[in-house]
């Protein structure tokens, strides 16, 4: 999602030399360039050295048209998007740099294919930042910031990024209530179109009064905000993995599934691509996590998860293993967010989403070697986890006794106490409940 400057190719490779120019022609050159929108609308600039033109720079650029006050320039960032890869820029990334080397990022997150990394090609989007807490969202007072916001989090239910099947939250009651609007889509021709029709004049009815004069829509776009933000997954950066499947049948084949792992302030979820089910969700207090690089030709990235779980009636410590070129972004996303949280302003930055100097990250979050009596003692876990599918993950299990000793199960497996931990963890009983994932 994020990396240092040092962590991007800086040199062309193999791979796109022939495809790049001269970047030092660009710096006097005046050049158009498209910003999008998560509405698919776009902003046209006609710039002058956009070649050496940093994202901070571009960003003033961006919000004059936009009209955005300078109050609000954390909110949104520059990302690089293309259907392989996501990446949010730093204020202090070059884009026109980093655009010439994306088949080199291509190459080094992503599985993809040579002839697809060559047909592929990203665009500019000015959206949400990862790094904006939610909560300040709903303290946002200008229309056209919350419509921004807004429209970003109804095409991401609308295209199922944040999976969600209560339509009764985005719906007006009357309609989906009796089968209504859902048996209508089940049903043929004419009366899906008044349905659709009837639909259209709702949302125009709540756009005006009575007297035809225009209603204030700041309470409306908060309303809406304030539903989105009980989507735990709300504001997350996504990445491509795969997990392992549990064993099934008499020759217990098992193989692997693709999922979205989500990346907020708040913690990791774990999302089922083809289901749109939240597999796995954890407060960064709630786990442990570690990247591991390919030990051999043909292994995998690993982002590993360790987390509080119960089997057999009995808590154990599980381990998910999250196999994905894209691990090393996550685990370096991750250790951001703890560090922000731990700073105690919760993802509060600079002007232009610099981090101030109090909130720069040194790299590596600091921690201290845990042995099992430091780690915990009885495993447990806080209540907002969200896990309702905790059983359809094949981790692996181990247990602590008295934080001493280790105890393995099946799959038996030498215990792993990672040193990353976002903070001593203050458990309650473990409670598995369906509260934030519906169906």
């Amino acid at each position: 999602m994020e990396a240092e400057d040092g962590d991007f190719p800086t040199e062309p490779s193999e791979h796109s030399h022939s495809q790049r120019g001269s970047v030092a022609s660009s710096v006097t050159r005046v050049q158009d360039l498209m910003v999008y929108l998560a509405s698919d609308s776009a902003v046209h600039l006609t710039l002058e050295g956009l070649g050496c033109m940093s994202a901070k720079e571009l960003g003033r650029s961006v919000r004059e048209p936009l009209n955005i006050p300078n109050s609000a320039v954390d909110v949104f960032a520059f990302w690089f998007c293309s259907p392989l890869l996501e990446l949010q820029l730093k204020p202090k990334h070059h884009p026109y740099k980093l655009c010439r080397q994306w088949q080199d990022l291509l190459y080094r997150f992503t599985d993809a294919s040579a002839e697809d990394i060559s047909q592929d090609e990203p665009s500019l989007l000015y959206k949400r930042s990862v790094f904006y807490p939610k909560s300040k969202e709903l303290q946002i007072d200008d229309e056209g910031v919350l419509k921004l916001l807004y429209d970003e989090a109804k095409n991401n239910i609308l295209e199922g990024r944040y999976p969600e099947k209560k339509l009764c939250s985005f719906l007006p009651a009357h309609v989906t209530l009796g089968g209504g609007f859902l048996s209508t889509l089940r049903g043929r021709g004419g009366r899906l179109a008044e349905m659709e029709q009837n639909l259209i004049k709702e949302y125009r009815s709540v756009c005006s009064s009575s007297d035809g004069s225009r209603v204030e829509p700041t309470p409306l776009l908060h309303q809406y905000l304030r539903t989105c933000h009980a989507l735990p997954y709300y504001g997350c950066a996504f990445f491509m993995g795969e997990i392992d499947k549990p064993a099934q049948g008499l020759l217990h084949r098992g193989g692997r599934k693709v999922v979205q792992v989500g990346i907020s302030l708040e913690g990791v979820y774990v999302i089922d691509l083809k289901e749109k089910h939240v597999l796995l969700g954890l407060k960064f207090n709630e786990l442990s996590w570690d990247h591991s690089y390919p030990e051999a030709e043909g292994d995998s990235h690993i982002l590993w998860l360790e987390f509080d779980g119960e089997e057999a009636g009995q808590h154990v410590n599980k381990l998910l293993k999250i196999y994905s070129k894209q691990a090393e972004l996550m685990n370096g996303l991750i250790e951001f967010c703890v560090e922000l949280c731990s700073s105690g302003e919760s993802g509060a930055t600079g002007t232009d989403g610099e981090i101030t100097p109090s909130q720069a990250p040194s790299g590596q979050v600091e921690t201290t070697e845990k042995t099992p009596e430091r780690r915990r003692g009885k495993l447990r876990r806080q209540s907002s986890v969200v896990c309702s599918r905790v059983h359809s993950l094949n981790t692996i299990s181990y247990v602590v006794d008295d934080g001493k000793e280790v105890k393995r199960l099946k799959p038996k497996r030498a215990a792993s106490f990672f040193t990353r931990q976002a903070q001593p963890p203050t458990y309650s009983a473990v409670q598995v409940t369906e509260s934030l994932e519906q169906g």
